[in-house]
Formats: C-alpha cells, structure tokens, sequence
C-alpha cells in the first residue's frame, strides 16, 4: 500500500489514517504479540504451572514480609460449626423436624466456635503484651466460615492481626468478615495453601471438622514424622472426637506408628489449656 496522501483532501486523509490504525491494531492483537505476563491465555497453559506455583507462593510471603507477620498459630476445623447464640437462634426458628435436628447438632458443636473465638482472643492479648514482632504469634486459618470466622473473629475483635488462606472451590469459599485488610489471601491450589499453613507456623491447633481438617491435620503429622520441619506442638481440642474418630492405640497396636509419633499430639479440651500447651513449650512470659 502506497503512504503517499493526497493533497487537500481530508476525508481521503481520516480514511488512510483508519486503515492505518486497523492494520496496526490487527498485527498487534495475535497472541504472541502480547507481553508475557499480560498475556492470560499463555499463564494459563500447562506449561507455566511451576511459575504460576512460584507466584502462589511468593506473593503472600512478600505481603507478610511488609506486614512484620514472622510467627503464626496455624488453626484448622469444621466450616460447619457456628456460635452458641446462633444455634440458639436456629433452635428458636426451627419449624421442622429436619430444621430442628439441624439446630441440634449446632447446638452440641457451638462450643467449638465459642472455644475457637476465645482462643483467637487469648493470642491477641498476649501480642498486646509484645513490643517486638519477632515475639508475636498471630492467628492463621484458611479463611472461611466456622472454626476458621470464630478464630479469626476473636483475634479481629481483640484488635489483633488475623490471618487467612482461603481456597477457590467449586462452590466459592467466601473469606469471612474477621479477616484483617492486606491478610486475606486467595489460593488456587491447595498444595501451595498448605506450605504458607507451616511455613510461619509454631504451632497447630485441630478443632473438630471434616475430610479437609483431616488432610491438613496428617499432612503436618506426616511432615515431623519424617522430621522435614522442626517439632512444635500439635494440639487438637476435644478428646472424645479424636479418639472416637481416630483410633490412635490401635495404630501403635498395629505398629503402624510409635509412641514417638503420638508424642507429638496434645489433647485439650479448652482454649486455656490449648495455649498453656504453647506457653509452657515456649516459655512465654
């Protein structure tokens, strides 16, 4: 195409300029014209995974660099599980036989979230008493409802830092309200999710809860087994649940684990006793 323009004709001139523009637009549109990391189709392909895995990792580790978070109390636990005032609540309404059965199963389980809260409240209090963050032990969850709002909300509440790893589900998991602005993060894969769980970690608590408190749970077990990360304390809340749910002395039985294993495991029953365990391991004042 010749780019020689016609004198004194300014339509002939807007239309060459448009073609122009069009053409440009046209060769600059192809993928491949597109930069690197503005490009969604290309981040995306399989074989990005490994950097897409790098900046999963790496951009909540700078955020809780920037934010002096060093130290944190990982917790776990049932999404189910709401306040005692809400399972009140639910037994109040409760027009049904299914309804109720509903409200009662909340009812027997609301401790754990009164617990959980609580114990939120009781690590905010102890940081209040900290000049340094390298003292400071901020609370962790994975950001959603139930045990992980009531831990979040008692550490919020107390005007503490609260932390969480949320995950993107099928059904989207919302973050909860207690979450403090610049520490809610969002995972896509659950493998990077659990390495920011014990990376800051100096220790574990496991309320009661399902197939995902499981895995997190024996995930962490598995890793001082094999003594992949230093020993700190494991505390799980409510002895009849694990015990019933998991038979730890057929296991030694069986021989499938030793004594040593099971040593890493605190049973509590009461958010007092759960951070006496951390206290006393290490020697706070």
């Amino acid at each position: 195409m010749s780019s020689k323009l016609p004198e004194n004709n300014s339509q002939t001139i807007t239309n060459f300029l448009r073609l122009q523009k069009s053409q440009l637009a046209e060769e600059t549109s192809e993928d491949s014209y597109k930069f690197a990391f503005d490009d969604q189709a290309f981040l995306a392909r399989r074989e990005t995974l490994g950097l897409r895995f790098q900046l999963e990792l790496l951009k909540p580790e700078i955020l809780l660099d920037e934010h002096g978070i060093e130290h944190t109390i990982t917790v776990f636990g049932s999404t189910r599980f709401v306040s005692s005032q809400a399972a009140h609540e639910m037994e109040e309404k409760a027009k049904t036989p299914a309804e109720l059965a509903q409200a009662k199963r909340a009812l027997l389980h609301c401790k754990y979230y009164d617990s959980a809260r609580e114990f939120g409240t009781i690590v905010a209090h102890y940081n209040a008493t900290q000049t340094e963050n390298r003292n400071k032990l901020y609370v962790a969850t994975g950001g959603g409802p139930g045990i992980m709002e009531a831990v979040n909300r008692g550490a919020f509440e107390a005007g503490d830092k609260s932390i969480g790893f949320n995950i993107s589900l099928p059904k989207e998991q919302h973050p909860n309200s207690y979450l403090t602005p610049g520490l809610s993060f969002r995972f896509h894969y659950f493998a990077i999710r659990k390495m920011h769980f014990m990376l800051r970690a100096r220790a574990i608590l496991a309320y009661p809860g399902g197939f995902g408190s499981f895995d997190e749970l024996f995930e962490v077990l598995t890793l001082m087994q094999t003594k992949k990360v230093d020993r700190f304390p494991i505390i799980l809340v409510g002895k009849d649940f694990w015990q019933g749910v998991i038979n730890f002395n057929q296991m030694l039985a069986h021989g499938v684990i030793e004594q040593a294993d099971m040593d890493l495991i605190h049973f509590v029953e009461t958010a007092e006793e759960a951070w006496a365990v951390i206290s006393d391991w290490y020697q706070l004042a």
